[in-house]
């Protein structure tokens, strides 16, 4: 039997917009088999969004608060939920 699925919520503040943060997400979550979604939000923070193994997520959690080269990661404030199943893939989106 597999490992307990979850869905992931998190903001990244920090230095995390125009370094690359996004693409460093979407590369993370396909390595690690995770779907969802990555996107920048208006007040210069990063919301992620992603659903799969509960180990698979944190491992995404702890890859969030390292961050890119060039990125300067203050604080991930994260919630976990219960997976709804709703995503195919994971993407970029706005």
């Amino acid at each position: 039997m597999g490992e307990e699925r979850a869905r992931l919520h998190a903001r990244v503040n920090g230095l995390v917009q125009g370094v690359g943060f996004r693409y460093f997400v979407l590369e993370a979550a396909h390595r690690l088999g995770v779907s969802g979604w990555v996107r920048n939000l208006p007040d210069r923070q990063v919301e992620v969004v992603a659903e799969g193994e509960r180990g698979r997520l944190e491992q995404l959690l702890a890859t969030l608060t390292q961050g890119p080269p060039g990125a300067r990661v203050r604080e991930v404030d994260s919630q976990w939920l219960s997976p709804r199943g709703e995503f195919q893939g994971f993407r970029i989106t706005h």
